[in-house]
């Protein structure tokens, strides 16, 4: 039998010299090479400290890049000694093409980099599949190879690596840009709110925002109508051709509830038909029409659900990275919390709880997105005869405090207040109740209590329960803490 040829590590040592020597011959060149390729995408080490010192001599400005020049900086390089020091510089300079493409050059020094990066990648999930500790499973394993994977494709090479000050401040410069683009008022993801998106300057990416509460207060509809908001908002901008779209296409996984059900409620929502209509399909002939239409024009929307039950927190890190990939989402959304499997069983549901907001913190971080995880609270909220939520709710659920940037509890007071209608027969009491009904009815919280990045209050929304709707109120009123 042939014996199977030894295969090389991919790399074209000569489109390397051709581009550095394009450069030599119009600096300008390195501009359009630097949009694609970092240093580190060189195979030959010597050539990405080339390209790295030609870099930093046009960046200062003032400075011709030649070979001489170039010489000058590099002439204690240990690679530039042993190969002749200005010589081998001139030798690149000979070997650009007479009409370079600077453009296909870097892509092709960067395509095999990206194989390399797969190779090395390939080499590990191989190893570590033989030689792996009984202790990281499989499906550790797997979620590792689909991070390093996610990395490579978003990013060219394998792991970002430390970032400097400088990228960091253009980065921070850049966000302020979008706001100001936006009326200067928010840099993240709007969540159709004015007042929480004045708050929080929308949905920041890389946060983990918790919106929680007890059954019945309105957390799923919460989570639906922002995502609703930011995916229609991104539909819009896309239309107007806004350069900063203040929306985002969505993923949202709902863990208790099917696809359809909460498809229902945005239709809901947007024709002001009760859900059980719907469900039941009982309508007036305007009814259907006007159902019909919002169906027509929702179906475009970028919002992607999906309703998997007992998911992992892998299986959603993994999910999100391929839609990230596929669909550029820029919102999460997670209903709920509780429901959410560890990659491993823990000792008690507490470690568990700890393992998955860590994961959802650090998805949010990896995928530069939001992640708003709704969350139960402990019936101790009931117990009590103020029955606000306080952050100290949350302690049972290990370090959700901790791990988020943002938490919201949902607070609706007309819900508790019904359970307490007095005897209409004493007048004095049911009158009342009556009022204090009047006040609340329609009325919502949603109380910020931490916000790592500023302030925090409560502010009031108006829910519509049959329409499964929050909606600002008239007067954006909000009330101070």
């Amino acid at each position: 039998m042939e014996q199977e040829a030894y295969r090389h590590v991919p790399y074209d040592i000569e489109v390397e010299q051709a581009l550095l020597g394009a450069i030599f011959m119009d600096n300008q060149a390195l501009e359009r090479a630097t949009a694609i390729l970092k240093p580190e995408q060189f195979y030959d080490p010597l050539h990405a400290r080339i390209f790295e010192t030609m870099s930093g001599m046009i960046e200062r400005g003032g400075v011709v890049v030649t070979p001489l020049t170039l010489h000058a900086t590099m002439k204690a390089d240990p690679g530039v000694i042993e190969l002749g020091g200005q010589s081998y510089f001139e030798s690149l300079r000979a070997a650009a093409p007479a009409i370079p493409n600077i453009r296909d050059l870097s892509n092709i020094i960067a395509d095999l980099a990206m194989r390399r990066s797969l190779i090395r990648i390939g080499e590990d999930i191989v190893n570590t599949a033989y030689e792996a500790p009984t202790e990281k499973t499989s499906r550790q394993q797997i979620e590792e190879a689909e991070k390093a994977l996610y990395a490579v494709a978003e990013q060219g090479k394998y792991g970002e690596g430390a970032l400097d000050f400088h990228e960091a401040l253009r980065r921070t410069v850049e966000a302020a840009e979008r706001a100001h683009a936006r009326g200067g008022n928010i840099s993240g993801v709007t969540s159709g709110f004015i007042e929480i998106d004045n708050l929080l300057g929308g949905l920041q990416p890389s946060d983990l925002l918790l919106i929680a509460g007890r059954p019945g207060m309105g957390k799923t509809a919460l989570g639906t109508n922002m995502a609703f908001h930011a995916a229609k908002a991104y539909l819009d901008d896309l239309a107007n051709n806004a350069e900063f779209p203040r929306g985002a296409p969505v993923l949202f996984f709902s863990l208790e509830m099917a696809a359809q059900q909460l498809a229902a409620r945005i239709l809901s929502e947007q024709t002001e038909l009760e859900v059980w209509k719907i469900r039941n399909g009982r309508f007036t002939e305007s009814e259907w029409e006007k159902f019909v239409l919002a169906m027509q024009d929702l179906s475009t929307l970028p919002l992607y659900i999906d309703d998997m039950g007992g998911i992992s927190i892998a299986q959603i890190a993994a999910r999100a990275r391929r839609l990230k990939r596929e669909k550029n989402i820029g919102l999460i959304i997670i209903d709920y919390l509780q429901l959410v499997e560890p990659s491993r069983r823990q000792d008690n549901r507490v470690q568990e709880i700890t393992e998955v907001t860590k994961g959802l913190k650090a998805l949010a971080k990896e995928l530069n997105v939001p992640v708003i995880a709704l969350s139960q609270l402990s019936r101790g909220v009931d117990a009590r005869d103020d029955k606000r939520p306080v952050l100290s709710d949350l302690r049972e659920s290990g370090s959700i405090e901790q791990d988020a940037d943002v938490v919201m509890f949902v607070y609706r007071e007309e819900y508790y207040l019904k359970s307490r209608k007095p005897d209409e027969s004493d007048v004095a009491e049911f009158t009342k109740w009556q009022e204090k009904m009047e006040r609340v009815t329609n009325l919502a919280e949603v109380m910020v209590e931490k916000h790592r990045h500023g302030a925090t209050r409560s502010i009031q929304l108006t829910f519509e329960g049959s329409f499964t709707r929050f909606s600002n109120r008239a007067d954006d009123s909000i009330v101070p803490r």
